[in-house]
């Protein structure tokens, strides 16, 4: 199975591997520069999660890509990695490398940005905010392009093992997060940078395919002469 999978998912695969090995060897603070820190209160505050106290890191750039091949344990590394494999591989052979690794890129930053901007908003209204990891975000792109090009395809939930449509899969993903986002009912997990990898992913989707709002909305009407 590893000697079939297309370049671009298997050299991410492996990337997201040596960088959870890394994270075990060095230690999780060696990491720190890395992770996706919020925009808020000057990037100086003592940030607690879980009784662990992080001293927070000022946000730079680069962290909207990093912080895609970062994960908090191997259960978190194992799930997205798995999602990776069984929706990337038929999405890089269906566009080819070049396009499914700006695809994925783009939905990894997306999701980003969408985290800072929900981070920002809990900030402001006296929340704790905290740094984010994982490739999570850009999995959810896949999921959501996966769906899209491939609807009627069935797939098999690991918990429950239910099998379902593709197109059905992403709709109860997508209202799932955006219900666990918009409640609260499950701290710790960036839902809405989910919800952003596939926003980003459809939008880009629209693009290649000139679609609105980025190319025309339809034919122009034609003029009736009398």
């Amino acid at each position: 199975m590893f000697s079939n999978m297309p370049p671009v998912t298997k050299a991410l695969l492996i990337a997201n591997g040596l960088v959870f090995l890394l994270q075990q060897l060095l230690g999780e603070v060696t990491f720190y520069p890395f992770m996706l820190w919020p925009i808020a209160n000057g990037g100086m505050d003592i940030l607690s999660a879980g009784g662990d106290a992080f001293t927070a890191q000022t946000f730079m750039p680069w962290q909207l890509l990093t912080y895609a091949f970062l994960h908090a344990n191997l259960m978190h590394v194992g799930f997205n990695m798995l999602a990776l494999v069984m929706f990337g591989s038929p999405l890089e052979y269906t566009w080819g490398n070049r396009r499914f690794l700006t695809y994925y890129l783009v939905c990894v930053v997306g999701a980003g940005l969408c985290q800072l901007l929900v981070a920002w908003l809990m900030s402001n209204q006296g929340a704790g905010v905290y740094p984010t990891i994982g490739a999570s975000g850009g999995v959810f792109g896949l999921l959501f392009a996966y769906g899209l090009l491939f609807p009627n395809q069935r797939v098999m939930l690991l918990i429950p093992p239910i099998p379902m449509k593709a197109r059905t899969l992403v709709i109860i993903y997508g209202a799932i997060e955006l219900f666990l986002g918009a409640s609260g009912l499950q701290p710790g997990v960036a839902h809405f940078a989910h919800l952003g990898g596939m926003l980003f992913g459809w939008l880009l989707i629209r693009y290649w395919r000139g679609q609105a709002p980025f190319g025309r909305k339809g034919p122009p009407r034609p003029r009736i002469v009398r």
